[in-house]
């Protein structure tokens, strides 16, 4: 292998909560730090006392003495005046109706505070720089500065790892593979051959980038035979991909996802399809082959979008809907199966559930109105 220079190549999205709730737990080192030291760290002020220390996180109900914790979804509220936790992080808009027993930090932003500690704080899994001696490295990888490669990690010929990049154990980099710098593989990830991964993506355990589209077309005798998948995937900057995602390789060209996408566990891309900038994706959700996702968007868990149709930016589509046509409008919110405007659609849920009372009202209104008419009118 040669060393130098790495390549560079649901929630409710209708009530205003981020993707983060009051479950995440954040770890904090073992060390301790101080309420000020906190507040200094996320740009924050303190009510009570600044040097009260804590040396790791609770969750707001069951807080205990030594701890941190934060308040962010109001339905939490009244947690936070029995909470035992020592500090808790609050919006800077909170005003207390109730004496507190915990020192306050306020911020303009819960959760960017929330995120920039855990970014500080979490040491994730250990994983040392250098090459683990069961990995199976081939002599003609190029590897970056800084690379950590952990035990039985399989890297084929022509393959390139950016500098600082991580690779954790069992996972598999096919033949001709790009992945940029400040990456984080986790275990168990199959990147298949020819795929591009772009700098500073994670991709957790057990996803695969690059097996084959589902592409096959029947015979004269109603056989289905095999198109090749002569493509690949192409990942952008910034990407983060959860746990048992498959991202298929393009059948002719690159299957596309860009910069700064994140996916949740359990997402299937087909072949061909290109996911645009910034766009978030929960859970079992599944876009068929060559639709192309705008930037922006926010789509739901268990969503399904059919194939050869385009959404425009900024979409957003409840969970468990069903995008059958385009989606031509910018900003466009829909909900249902097929989708359809959301405010319509609760509308027409609503009127739905009644409708049995509607027709016991409409058939009783033809009742009356041919008792009032004459036989001859009716």
């Amino acid at each position: 292998m040669t060393r130098g220079k790495g390549p560079l190549i649901l929630m409710n999205f209708y009530s205003g909560k981020s993707l983060i709730q009051n479950k995440v737990l954040f770890y904090l080192c073992s060390m301790q730090l101080t309420a000020g030291q906190i507040a200094e760290l996320v740009g924050g002020s303190v009510t009570g006392d600044p040097d009260v220390k804590v040396s790791g996180p609770s969750r707001i109900e069951d807080g205990k003495p030594g701890t941190i914790t934060f308040l962010a979804n109001p339905k939490y509220k009244d947690y936070l005046y029995t909470t035992q936790a020592s500090v808790v992080l609050v919006q800077n808009s909170f005003v207390p109706e109730q004496k507190l027993n915990a020192s306050l930090i306020t911020v303009d932003n819960v959760y960017a505070s929330l995120a920039l500690l855990m970014a500080r704080f979490n040491s994730g899994i250990s994983l040392a720089k250098g090459i683990a001696a069961s990995a199976c490295v081939d002599e003609t990888v190029t590897i970056g500065e800084g690379v950590s490669i952990d035990e039985q990690v399989i890297i084929r010929p022509g393959s390139a790892i950016g500098n600082s990049t991580r690779v954790y154990g069992q996972v598999f980099i096919g033949d001709n593979v790009r992945i940029g710098s400040g990456c984080t593989i986790y275990p168990g990830v199959k990147i298949y051959h020819n795929c591009v991964i772009g700098d500073h993506c994670t991709i957790h355990a057990n996803t695969v980038i690059g097996s084959d589209g589902f592409g096959f077309t029947p015979d004269e005798n109603g056989n289905f035979v095999k198109i090749p998948q002569t493509g690949n995937v192409v990942i952008e900057d910034y990407v983060e991909i959860g746990s048992n995602v498959v991202i298929d390789r393009a059948s002719i060209g690159s299957t596309l996802i860009k910069r700064g996408v994140k996916l949740d566990n359990l997402i299937q891309v087909a072949h061909n399809v290109t996911i645009g900038e910034n766009t978030v994706i929960a859970a079992q959700a599944g876009i068929a082959g060559s639709t192309r996702i705008g930037s922006g968007c926010m789509i739901g868990g268990q969503v399904g979008i059919v194939g050869h149709i385009e959404v425009a930016d900024g979409v957003m589509i409840q969970a468990q809907s069903g995008v059958a046509s385009p989606v031509k409008q910018k900003g466009a919110k829909l909900y249902g199966s097929p989708a359809i405007d959301y405010q319509n659609y609760l509308k027409s849920y609503a009127l739905f559930r009644r409708l049995p009372e509607v027709n016991a009202n409409l058939n009783e209104l033809k009742s009356n109105v041919g008792k009032l008419l004459p036989k001859d009118q009716l």
